[in-house]
């Protein structure tokens, strides 16, 4: 069973608005057996949604739309949809009646002419209720070919896929089971992880697709089947996977329905260990105190972080000995030593981890090279630091610095 996704709207196209609405829909369609074959975003223009709608009828089998639904004249989507399926439109009572109810509950102005012609829906449509907006949901049939129109508005189409749309698909249509199993691996480059399981990979059977999901110091491996018999693919999907993971033992981190990144493995790691982690951040400026601190939760094991950025807030907050920078240089492998094991100290944690280099432009106190970074962490029974070179542009030499930091202490947590 095939589905295509239109998204309507000149926002889309120019950047201004970041489509979320294709995202949700294609991975709720995924989790009943339906397959998205194609995702399209074009302009609010009768005659590119026309083209759009027929493109996508001859390819498959479930059109969602969204966008295009609202009260002003640049919304033609309804008009246009009317017109794909030889229609009118008319008033429906019901709709008419939520939009009221909507607009004596949140609006200080009387409900104006283009509000209630929200309640034109072709006559030939079903209506998807659409309780948390005036814009009501659509749903039409041409064949064998359904079409289901939404508004744009991101959590009304949301709550409408969840209550109307995927109970309606799976009353019509009977659905494949499709699996999907991520892994996650860390500290490994995606050639790499490729060329470690070539043997494999090239012995997998039809039934599975491998897809390689490669972000900034991390690979997400996906395994895909489907069948009408979901324990033969979950039995198939397994066999495979008792084969991989020897492969990738030393750098596998979890699955992604477990774990989402590395940050919360650790998080988890140090919880259920009841340890405490603290961070002393020059460079970085914050971002790895971030990683952590943006999920719930990290009071658990997360005592606090200091950005010492100034060669002085690393002697005055860290008592870091000018000595030693002065000797050193405030980028060098002592000084990051000291501040990862002064950070432990001073927050009273089990870890402490710091990092200091030159992310540029400019050199500032060092004379190293740009893009150096010194990483270090610190336990109660040793401290370890690693020298890297990240490249010159500052945006992603911090970022690197961050998934380096990261998979040190992942390794060093694992030595425990």
């Amino acid at each position: 069973m095939r589905a295509e996704i239109i998204t309507i709207g000149d926002e889309l196209l120019i950047g201004q608005v970041v489509d979320t609405n294709s995202a949700f829909t294609a991975k709720a369609l995924n989790a009943i057996g339906v397959s998205v074959y194609q995702i399209t975003s074009i302009q609010d223009d009768k005659t590119h949604i026309l083209q759009a709608f027929s493109d996508a009828e001859s390819r498959a089998d479930i059109i969602i739309i969204t966008g295009g639904l609202g009260p002003t004249k640049d919304d033609i989507t309804k008009t246009t949809i009317a017109e794909y399926f030889q229609d009118t439109l008319v008033r429906d009572a019901a709709v008419l009646q939520n939009i009221e109810a909507i607009w004596k509950r949140h609006a200080r102005q009387s409900l104006l002419q283009v509000n209630k012609d929200q309640a034109l829906v072709p006559s030939k449509a079903k209506v998807l209720m659409n309780t948390s907006g005036t814009a009501p949901g659509m749903l039409l049939e041409k064949g064998d070919k359904t079409f289901i129109a939404l508004p744009g508005v991101p959590f009304e189409m949301k709550q409408l896929i969840d209550t109307a749309v995927i109970p309606a698909l799976k009353a019509k249509y009977t659905c494949p089971y499709i699996l999907h199993k991520t892994l996650l691996t860390s500290g490994i480059g995606e050639s790499t992880l490729a060329a470690r399981i070539d043997v494999w990979e090239a012995a997998l059977p039809d039934a599975i697709k491998l897809a390689y999901l490669p972000n900034l110091g991390s690979v997400r491996l996906r395994l895909s089947s489907k069948g009408y018999n979901a324990e033969t693919v979950k039995a198939t999907v397994e066999k495979q996977l008792e084969e991989l993971l020897p492969l990738i033992e030393d750098v596998f981190i979890g699955f992604e329905d477990e774990i989402t990144s590395l940050e919360a493995l650790i998080a988890t790691r140090l919880t259920e260990a009841t340890q405490t982690l603290a961070i002393a951040e020059s460079c970085t400026g914050g971002a790895l105190a971030a990683q952590f601190t943006k999920n719930a939760g990290a009071s658990a094991y997360f005592k606090g972080g200091v950005v010492t950025y100034a060669t002085a807030s690393k002697t005055k907050v860290l008592e870091v000995p000018e000595a030693l920078i002065n000797t050193h240089s405030v980028v060098s492998a002592p000084v990051v030593e000291a501040m990862a094991k002064q950070v432990r100290v001073v927050l009273d944690a089990d870890y402490g981890v710091a990092t200091t280099g030159n992310a540029g432009p400019l050199k500032g106190d060092s004379d190293e090279d740009l893009g150096t970074v010194y990483i270090a962490v610190a336990s109660k029974d040793r401290v370890i630091s690693e020298k890297f070179s990240l490249g010159s542009e500052r945006k992603r030499v911090i970022e690197r610095a961050v998934n380096k930091a990261l998979q040190m202490l992942e390794k060093e947590i694992l030595k425990k």
